[in-house]
Order: C-alpha cells, then sequence, then structure tokens
C-alpha cells in the first residue's frame, strides 16, 4: 500500500491505497479485523479484483464501502495504472481540502460553494499549489465523474460541480450530443493547442546532466557518483526514440524489447501488447539500433548484477504466488497459481499490475520478467520514474540550466522529430523510385503523419495534428537544423525489415492494432 504523498502520516488528510496480494499474511488478526476474510488473496479473486485498484481512507482511517465501490466499475478496474493513480489522488485531494478547511466535512456534504473555495486555493491563493490550467482541468474531470457517478446510485443529491451546456465542437472534429454538460469551472488557460517539446541538443543537454550528472557544459565531471545513470539514461533515450508512454515503457518484458544487436544499424520492432497499451492501443514499436545497444548494455551489466544479488539473498524465494514463464522458449506462456489451482495464461493478456508478480525461469534460477529492475532486482513501480524526471529537473537547475523535462514531454520530441524526419524525405523517395517501389513505399510508411499516428497509439489523425501544426511554428532554416545527423531516420532500415503493420500471427483479429 502506498499512501497518498505526507498526509497519512498527520492523520488529517485521505490517502491513496492500491490492492497487493503481496501483502504477509498476519498470523492473528487484530480485534478490529475478526470476522473479515482469513485469506484476503482468495476474497480479491473470487471478487475478479486485480492488484493496483485503488482505494481511499479517511482521515481517522475509515473504509468507506459506498466511496470506495466507485473504483470497482468495469471500466475502471480495467483502466490503466497512471490514469487510475491521477484519479484518486485528484478525489483525496479535494476530500483532504473538505475536512482540513471546510469544517470537517464529509464528501457527501461537499456543496458548490466547497468547490469554488476549492478551485480559489488551488489555482490562486498564494499559499496554495496554483496549479496551472491542465493540471487543475485534469483534477476537475475526476472530481466531477465521481460525483456523476454518485448521484446516479443516488449517494450524494447534487454535484459541487457546477455544470454548463457544452459548446459545439469544430466542424469536422466531433459530435457533441444535444444537452451535454461540461464543468463551468474548467480553466482556460491550458494553452490550448500547444505543446511543450525540446529540439534533440537541448533533451541530450538535460539527459546528460540531469540524469547522468554531468556539468552544465554537458562533459563528465568525475564528481557524479549515481548508481543507474547508465539504466536511467537508457530509459529516457528509449522513450524519446519510440514516444511510447511512461507506463506503456515501464511495463515492457525482457522477453519483449528488443536487446541484441544481431545487425549494425536500422532499426528492431516490438509488439506493444494492448493490456499495457493506453485504450488498448496495440503496435508495432521501433527501436534504432543506438537504443537496441544501450538496451542490450543495460541487460548484460546493471540489470544482470542486481538479478545475481537477489537471487543470493533469496529475494526471489519469497515472491507470492507468482507467474511463472517456465520455457524461455515459448514467453508468451505463464503458469498462474491461484486459489482455484494452476492454469496457463496468455502473457500478452497480462495488465501491469499482473507483470510485477511475472517471473522467468532462466535455468539458472528465477528473475522478474520485467526489464526495468530497481536496486533490489524488483521491478521499478511507476513511481520511481516519475521521481527520476523529478530529480533530473533539480539536477538541471542546481548547474544553472532553465531545462526541464517530463516523460510526455519526451513523447512530443519523438513525434515532431519523427514527422520531421519523414516529410523532409517523403518525397524526394517517391521521386527516385519506380511505380512498384512507391507502392510498397506508400504501404510501409503511408502519409507521415498517419505513420507518427500509428507510433504514438492515437486512435485518430485529429490527436496527432498537433505536432504539424508545432512544426508549422518554426522558420524553415529551424527546421533544417532540427533532426541531427546522427538521429537515426527509419528510411535507413530496409522496407522488407520493417515489415507491414500486421499484429503477430498469435494475436487474434480482436486484439490488433487500432
Amino acid at each position: 500500500m502506498t499512501a497518498y504523498g505526507s498526509m497519512v502520516r498527520r492523520g488529517d488528510a485521505w490517502s491513496v491505497h492500491y490492492t497487493c496480494r503481496d501483502l504477509p499474511q498476519l498470523d492473528e488478526l487484530p480485534w478490529f479485523l475478526r470476522g473479515v476474510p482469513d485469506d484476503y488473496e482468495v476474497w480479491l479473486d473470487e471478487a475478479a479484483i486485480p492488484d493496483g485498484v485503488p482505494y481511499l481512507l479517511s482521515p481517522l482511517f475509515e473504509y468507506d464501502v459506498d466511496l470506495n465501490e466507485y473504483f470497482l466499475r468495469a471500466d475502471l478496474v480495467e483502466a490503466p495504472l497512471n490514469s487510475n493513480a491521477n484519479r484518486a489522488r485528484a478525489m483525496a485531494g479535494f476530500f483532504t481540502f473538505l475536512w482540513r478547511s471546510r469544517g470537517r466535512k464529509g464528501w457527501r456534504q461537499a456543496t458548490e460553494a466547497d468547490h469554488l473555495a476549492y478551485r480559489h486555493w488551488r489555482r490562486r491563493d498564494m499559499k496554495g499549489p496554483q496549479v496551472d490550467g491542465g493540471t487543475w482541468n485534469a483534477e476537475t474531470s475526476h472530481i466531477n465523474a465521481f460525483y456523476l457517478w454518485a448521484n446516479g446510485v443516488h449517494l450524494v443529491g447534487s454535484s459541487p460541480v457546477p455544470l454548463r451546456d457544452r459548446r459545439p465542437a469544430p466542424a469536422g472534429t466531433a459530435v457533441v450530443p444535444r444537452g451535454a454538460k461540461t464543468p463551468a469551472t474548467f480553466a482556460h488557460d491550458e494553452n490550448g493547442r500547444h505543446i511543450e517539446w525540446l529540439p534533440a541538443r537541448s533533451f541530450r543537454l538535460w539527459r546528460d546532466v540531469g540524469v547522468r550528472g554531468y556539468g552544465s557544459d554537458g562533459l563528465p565531471t568525475g564528481r557524479f557518483r549515481g548508481r543507474w545513470a547508465s539504466r536511467n539514461s537508457s530509459y529516457v533515450d528509449l522513450m524519446v526514440r519510440t514516444g511510447m508512454r511512461i507506463e506503456e515503457q515501464s511495463s515492457v518484458l525482457v522477453t519483449e524489447l528488443p536487446h541484441v544487436t544481431a545487425v549494425l544499424g536500422g532499426y528492431q520492432r516490438f509488439w506493444l501488447p494492448a493490456a499495457i497499451a493506453k485504450r488498448d492501443s496495440a503496435r508495432w514499436v521501433y527501436v534504432p539500433y543506438s537504443g537496441v545497444r544501450g538496451l542490450g548494455e543495460y541487460v548484460e551489466f546493471d540489470r544482470t548484477e542486481v538479478v545475481e544479488g537477489a537471487r543470493v539473498r533469496g529475494g526471489y524465494d519469497v515472491i507470492r504466488r507468482p507467474l511463472v514463464i517456465a520455457d524461455p522458449a515459448r514467453p508468451l506462456t505463464a503458469v498462474k497459481t491461484n486459489s482455484f489451482g494452476c492454469t496457463t495464461v496468455n502473457v500478452r493478456e497480462l495488465k501491469p499490475a499482473d507483470r510485477y508478480r511475472l517471473m522467468l525461469d532462466t535455468g539458472a534460477g528465477v528473475e522478474p520478467a520485467m526489464f526495468w529492475l530497481g536496486e533490489s532486482g524488483a521491478p521499478l513501480a511507476l513511481s520511481t520514474w516519475k521521481d527520476m524526471f523529478t530529480v533530473a529537473n533539480a539536477r538541471c537547475a542546481a548547474q544553472g540550466l532553465e531545462l526541464a523535462a517530463h516523460a510526455h514531454l519526451l513523447r512530443h520530441i519523438f513525434a515532431v522529430l519523427t514527422l520531421e524526419q519523414l516529410q523532409r524525405g517523403h518525397l524526394a523517395n517517391l521521386a527516385e523510385m519506380n511505380v512498384q517501389q512507391r507502392q510498397h513505399y506508400v504501404r510501409i510508411f503511408g502519409d507521415p503523419l498517419d505513420w507518427v499516428r500509428r507510433r504514438l497509439g492515437h486512435a485518430s489523425i485529429l490527436s496527432t495534428l498537433i505536432y504539424l501544426h508545432a512544426l508549422e511554428e518554426l522558420e524553415m532554416e529551424t527546421r533544417m537544423a532540427l533532426v541531427p545527423d546522427d538521429w537515426e531516420d527509419l528510411r535507413d532500415t530496409p522496407l522488407s525489415a520493417l515489415g507491414g503493420e500486421q499484429p503477430p500471427e498469435d494475436v487474434t483479429e480482436g486484439y490488433a492494432a487500432r
């Protein structure tokens, strides 16, 4: 279980926790837990509640059954861990404000006046966090969704979030149902269609200073003693070169990511399953040679070291009810032991929370199947990667550099640079080909904007247009210098090696990329 910040220690705030089957069983239950099931794992299995589902505890450490029923909705149980965490933290933040600043009110007693007071404190109060418009809108959306549900099941009489009629969407973008409502307290400073991104040179300086611990000149200093600089550097390099979301990249397996540089140059690709892709956007992910080489070095040195250390300490012997890939030659099948016996599961169908329990039997012993491991040899939590960005930004600030990045910004860098690369060479390549070659080329790459859409996992090309707008804002001289010479280009890989967009043969038709 994890708490919401440091609030739980003071006992004056709502706290966020997550279901977890790996907690130790108590030999004897305390008096206040008498009557609950002896084996909570069996209860979670029978209730079909996966690991990682959030629940809230009040400042008095009470579990509200009505409130937490919200997180057990089918659409939320299956939602990405990161989305559920953001949803739960937004709710806990508002409930904590009600408790601390509005006379210890409970969530059922919240009014519009409370929500407006919360907006002032959250956005404008000098003593408050003064969050930006995008953050406020996301939080308000989560709070509003909860209260609409609570009103629908008659837990509250009305929502504290005031609503207004939703304005018609621009022609050709979406259809707004008649009578649709939207929160009236949404901010209007969320930057519209503006995106944050960095040129490749600026990204590398941020990485070298913030992640690798170099000096502000981008050169090694000899003073930095960061234990995991190499691993973290490989992580951000992979993100900026593939456009994966943070939860997607953090959930991949050692059996999925390419890390063997069998061929010099070019790209290797792997299939990102729908179970760990946002909105089931299963797709091929292309990794350049430099990225594959960095992943291979991490596997050979850092990852091997922490796995061997964990084996010596017996760290993997205490994992309860693991999912085991018994045959590395068949990495898509794992054995699951639960209260109903032993069954086999398709690894591609495992959600991120289940992948944390997935082990690989290599013959030399078992090890986590998750690719990214911490010092203990266990898979790294999503929060650890977010903290890595925070520390890197602070390190840059301490060096006097006005550079900061977050995981989604690296995704934006990938989109902008890849789109620029493809657009720049698209027409030139077509002009040099014969008719048959052009047909094959178009089948592989299609329209450059649509290629980027597929790589990002966007359902609609409208979501991808924002990157085209970013390029249109740049002067041509800047665009020509945008992509560095050593930034590998997909067109350097033979078209026959890239393959098509069809999913792997083992993936069913309904599981295909969208």
